[in-house]
């Protein structure tokens, strides 16, 4: 979408480890924007080392919204984020601040954009059976489960991505009545411009990235929170969490614990360019380019100049 006056919103997307946070923070202080997250377990508190949270000293560069301020235990629909994102939006506009949102939650920056209708179904007892299924059974019967019931939808998840799965699972198994479609806000249905751009970055790259990224999460005390956190959090199945718990378990030695989080990394990370390829009207650019974007697409121009007299 096109933009005018300059008071659009960047979205900024990729892969893990492809460099979101780092350019999120370095264009908001060129452009004197804030920052919308938009990655579904960055949002849970207390686990800032295996979701790769902004840091402390990130969050006082530049304000972030929608980071670290849910329990754990606590579930979130993509529903809920595009409503909490726009309102984010909402304020920091009306502060006269720019906003960009930065994150790697593909399914939530559909939502919030207004490419995807959502459903309302939402049934406390078919929950509860889907929960004891998952405590029971592994995650892959559970998928197989729910391609039985919609082929595609399982298609287009990993088994081990449970909360999806047992959220898709919840309105494959609702009656007709109530798996309607629900309208739910978005950037395009509230006229307000945006431009989706992807980071670009070499697969090898980003393999590197993962692998380092282990060995600092680890260092930085990965098994700690994922014990904190416990297997029964909604939050715990976010990639690192069942690899860590699973060590702290005893049944994986030290070896098998780095090895398992890289390769869920990287898994992960071809999951989310898998998704990205197919995201309506978004721009893979490299991260160098997207500030030229920002002000060609968006009327953006740098906070220095915004203050100079005309």
């Amino acid at each position: 979408m096109n933009a005018s006056a300059g008071e659009g919103v960047l979205v900024l997307a990729g892969a893990t480890c492809s460099g979101k946070t780092a350019l999120a923070i370095e264009l908001a202080e060129r452009f004197d924007a804030e920052i919308v997250g938009a990655d579904s377990r960055q949002l849970y508190r207390g686990m800032s080392i295996g979701t790769a949270a902004p840091t402390a000293a990130d969050t006082a560069r530049v304000p972030h919204h929608l980071v670290a301020f849910l329990d754990p235990h606590e579930r979130y629909s993509a529903a809920r984020y595009a409503h909490d994102a726009l309102v984010a939006i909402r304020a920091i506009r009306a502060r006269g601040k720019r906003a960009i949102v930065a994150g790697g939650t593909g399914f939530y920056i559909r939502a919030l954009a207004g490419d995807v209708r959502l459903s309302a179904a939402y049934d406390e007892a078919v929950r509860a059976r889907i929960a004891r299924e998952a405590r029971t059974h592994p995650p892959d019967v559970l998928h197989a489960w729910l391609a039985a019931r919609d082929p595609a939808r399982a298609a287009a998840l990993h088994a081990g991505d449970r909360y999806r799965v047992a959220r898709a699972l919840e309105i494959a198994l609702a009656p007709p009545s109530e798996t309607r479609a629900v309208d739910v806000a978005s950037l395009r249905s509230e006229a307000i411009p945006y431009v989706k751009v992807a980071l670009e970055v070499e697969r090898d790259e980003i393999d590197a990235r993962i692998a380092a990224r282990v060995a600092a999460m680890l260092a930085a005390g990965l098994l700690d929170e994922a014990e904190r956190i416990g297997a029964d959090a909604v939050a715990a199945d976010a990639v690192g969490y069942p690899q860590a718990l699973a060590f702290l378990d005893g049944l994986a030695s030290r070896a098998e614990l780095s090895a398992s989080l890289t390769r869920a990394t990287r898994r992960y990370a071809r999951r989310q360019i898998t998704w990205f390829a197919r995201e309506p009207d978004l721009v893979w650019l490299a991260a160098h380019a997207v500030a030229e974007t920002a002000r060609t697409r968006l009327g953006w121009h740098d906070r220095r100049m915004r203050s100079e007299p005309t």
